[in-house]
Parts: C-alpha cells; sequence; structure tokens
C-alpha cells in the first residue's frame, strides 16, 4: 500500500492533476537542532512570566500543579503530532493530518482553526515585547515597538528559513541564560532567607486545594504551550525524514514543562503576598512574577528579566510568524485559500507572499492592541480557542487513518485509540473551562470557515484522501 509519504503532498489515488508540488516545494535545509530552536522559540522557556499572577490567583496558588496538568493534557497531543507527521511529513500542520485522516471538509476546518492560532500568538508576542520595550524606554509608544518588531522578524523571515533558525538560537541561548540566573538567584534566596509560602503550597495551594480551581487555570496555562505543535509546519524543510520532527514535537513539550514547572514553583515560593490577595486585585496579576522577583531578589534581575522577556517576545513570534505562512501556504496549495499564496521564492526557498499577508494581519491586530488599554485581553482571551480545537480534530485523525481506515495495518489501539480519544477528552475539558468571549470568538470563526467550505465544496480534492 502506497503511503502518503510516498507520494507527495496532495498526490495519491485519487490525487487529481499534482498541481500542488507544481505550486511550489519547499527547500529541505533544517536539522534536529534547528526544529528545537523553532519550537522553544515560539514556546518561549519564560512563558509563564506574563501570566504566573493570573495563574496563582485562578488555582488558588497551586500554579507549579496547573503546569503539570497542563503538560499532561498536551503530551497526549504532542504524541497524536508524532503519529501523524510520519503519515503526513509535509508543510500545514494539522491540516495536512486531518485532511489525511479525516478527509477534505474537517481537513479544511482544522487548518482553519489552527489558523486562528497561528495568526493572533505571534500578536500577543508582539505585543508582549512592545509592552516590555515601552516599559524600559516610555518616550516611545508601545505600538510603535510592536511595528517594529513585526518589521525585523518579518525581514528575517524573509531572509530564509536558516538564516531565521541561526539569529533565533542566539536569542535562545541568552533567554535560557536569563532562566538559568532566575533559577539559581531563587534557590540561594529561597536556602538563605526560607519561602514566603509552604514548600508544597504550589502543589496544593496555600488557601485549600481545588481541582476545579486547577482546571479552569489549565485553560490559561495551555496558551504557554501553544508553538510546540509549529515544528510539524516545517515538516518539508528538515533533512532526514519525519521521525526527526516526531523526536522534535516531544522533546520541545517536555523540556518546556520541565522548565514552566520550576519557574512557576520557584516563583510562587518567592511571592509574598497570598493567591487570595492576587484574586481580590487583579491589576497586580500581570505584574506579580517581576514584583516576586523584585522583592525577594533585587531590581536588577526585574530589569533582566524584562529586557530578555522583551527580545524573546518578538523572536517566539518570528517562530509563529514562520509557522502560520507555512500554514497558509499548505492551504493554498491544496487550492483552499488562493493559489498565489503558495508560491515558494526561488532565491530564499521560503513561501514569500504566504509569510507577508501573515504578517499584515498580525501587524494589523498587534497594532491595533497596542494602541488599547484593554487589548492585551482580548488578544489572549481568543487564541487558544483555534488550536484546541484544531487539536481535537488531529486527535480525531489518528483514529481516523490508524483505527478506522486501517491504512498501515492492524491499529495498535493504545496508541491508536487510547492516547487520542484521552486527549481529545481532556482539550474538550479545557474548552468548557475557557471563557464565554473566547468561546464566542471561536464558535463565529467556525461559522465562517464552515460558511466558506460550503462555497468551496468538499470535495474539491481527493488525493489527500486517499493516501
Amino acid at each position: 500500500m502506497a503511503s502518503v509519504s510516498e507520494s507527495g503532498p496532495g498526490r495519491g489515488s485519487g490525487g487529481g492533476s499534482g498541481s500542488s508540488t507544481e505550486q511550489g516545494r519547499l527547500r529541505r535545509t533544517l536539522g534536529f537542532r534547528d526544529l528545537v530552536v523553532y519550537g522553544l522559540l515560539f514556546i518561549a522557556p519564560m512563558a509563564p512570566v506574563g501570566v504566573f499572577g493570573t495563574l496563582d490567583a485562578k488555582s488558588d496558588g497551586a500554579v507549579a500543579l496547573v503546569y503539570v496538568v497542563a503538560t499532561v493534557v498536551m503530551a497526549f497531543t504532542a504524541f497524536s503530532y508524532a503519529q501523524m507527521v510520519r503519515v503526513a511529513p509535509f508543510a500545514g500542520s494539522v491540516f495536512t493530518y486531518a485532511r489525511k485522516g479525516l478527509g477534505e471538509g474537517p481537513g479544511f476546518i482544522a487548518g482553519w482553526m489552527a489558523m486562528l492560532d497561528y495568526l493572533l500568538i505571534p500578536a500577543v508576542a508582539y505585543l508582549f515585547s512592545g509592552i516590555a520595550m515601552n516599559a524600559l524606554v516610555p518616550e516611545v509608544s508601545r505600538w510603535v515597538w510592536t511595528a517594529i518588531a513585526v518589521l525585523i522578524t518579518t525581514l528575517l523571515n524573509l531572509w530564509g528559513v536558516r538564516a531565521a533558525a541561526r539569529v533565533g538560537f542566539a536569542v535562545l541561548a541568552m533567554e535560557i541564560v536569563v532562566l538559568l540566573v532566575f533559577v539559581v538567584s531563587a534557590v540561594v534566596v529561597l536556602v538563605r532567607d526560607g519561602a514566603q509560602r509552604g514548600w508544597l503550597t504550589p502543589l496544593t495551594g496555600d488557601t485549600g486545594f481545588s481541582m476545579t480551581a486547577v482546571l479552569g487555570a489549565v485553560s490559561i496555562a495551555v496558551l504557554s504551550y501553544l508553538g510546540f505543535d509549529a515544528i510539524a509546519s516545517f515538516a518539508e524543510e528538515v533533512t532526514g525524514g519525519s521521525q526527526k520532527v516526531a523526536r522534535a514535537v516531544l522533546f520541545c513539550l517536555v523540556l518546556a514543562g520541565v522548565l514552566f514547572v520550576a519557574q512557576s514553583y520557584l516563583a510562587a515560593l518567592l511571592e509574598p503576598v497570598s493567591s487570595a490577595e492576587l484574586a481580590a486585585n487583579p491589576a497586580a496579576q500581570g505584574s506579580a512574577f517581576y514584583d516576586a522577583v523584585d522583592a525577594s531578589v533585587g531590581t536588577w534581575l526585574h530589569d533582566l528579566v524584562a529586557v530578555s522577556k522583551a527580545i524573546g517576545a518578538a523572536f517566539a513570534a518570528l517562530a509563529g510568524q514562520a509557522a502560520a505562512g507555512r500554514l497558509v501556504f499548505a492551504m493554498a496549495r491544496e487550492r483552499r485559500l488562493p493559489p498565489f499564496l503558495a508560491k515558494v521564492d526561488p532565491k530564499s526557498g521560503v513561501p514569500r507572499v504566504a509569510i507577508l499577508c501573515a504578517a499584515v494581519v498580525t501587524l494589523v491586530a498587534a497594532v491595533w492592541a497596542a494602541r488599547r488599554d484593554d487589548g492585551l485581553d482580548h488578544l489572549v482571551s481568543v487564541v487558544d480557542i483555534g488550536a484546541l480545537t484544531a487539536f481535537i480534530l488531529l486527535h480525531a485523525s489518528v483514529v481516523g487513518w490508524f483505527a478506522v481506515r486501517r491504512m498501515a495495518g492492524p491499529p495498535v489501539w493504545w496508541r491508536h485509540v487510547l492516547v487520542p480519544v484521552v486527549g481529545a477528552g481532556a482539550l474538550v475539558a479545557v474548552i468548557v473551562e475557557a471563557t464565554t468571549s473566547s468561546q464566542l470568538v471561536g464558535l463565529c470563526w467556525l461559522g465562517v470557515g464552515l460558511v466558506v467550505l460550503a462555497v468551496q465544496g468538499t470535495g474539491r480534492r481527493g488525493g489527500g484522501v486517499e493516501g
């Protein structure tokens, strides 16, 4: 039986004309380290800094446990990515996988919902960068800093995937050094002065344990992880096969989980106010991590973390913008978006038009939010719904490909049924606990996607389904 990976994107027993490959093919230049760099850049090693106070307040102080649970929830998704990237090692990630496992219609919806995530998460990261730079240089408006960050990272992405990965590696190394400085400084303070809270409270809560509170906080914490999945969108640009992509996805998630649990645990022990006080004072939640560092270690570490966050956020957006461009490219190559978006620049080997279009959308969203006092709240409240919905379709794709259609022979039931079903169930629980506004935005975006799908017709291309 011919596998999808043998036939190429858009081709198969019902593959049509093969125009997908004529539209453009990406250049294979990335290694395992490059994939890990892109994944960790998008995730950001110190991602909990911005949401620490909110998670601490919502979880009744069990902020480290929130990240333990969130890592387990996302591990199911990472495992399903590892299954499907071997089936379809092409750009497009979950869009491609859902087409293979479920069919054209669900494939389009998966890509459409993921696009909401991929276009808005970079906007959030750019806004974080603008806010941090404005705090350091208040004479320049934060929307100006935001726009500058978009311009610089877009130019790097247009330069080429290898060049962007090299610069990204340097930025990632800087972020990890700053994180290590924080960990060492926190440990020294805790050994010298003791903890502000009980040593187990980051896992059990400082005002009593509530699993409902923890799950409610998990719906926000998953935002910190969104980005490890973007590694799969570079599958056509990797040397050495899809196994390398699968390993990079799993490695990034595990490493990010360890980093998130460690820094949130230490920050909670340094936090001088209780989670109940943070819950009663929402204005203090955004700066809670910085305030705890400032009070316990010193202003110098506060400033160092702020600078790292400003630079790191911009390059997290770089990785997100690159992934968004490849998702748009893949959907256009399969004629689900305008075909001109599927062109590959012959010199740089990147989907230049798709990247530019993604950059424009992200720029508009980021600058709009930067000019509003409540802009960050609006963006953060909606970015994870699209990704979580797409992840659910990813899990369904594993069941569809391996267990229902049995395209790889007899299924391994724990791997191809149990894990994706449990993973999808966990994601549904997270969506249920999300804010009403984010659920409404997700429903509206889904509704628009269904209208577009109805206009296009679900049977336009058959090659992606037959494998």
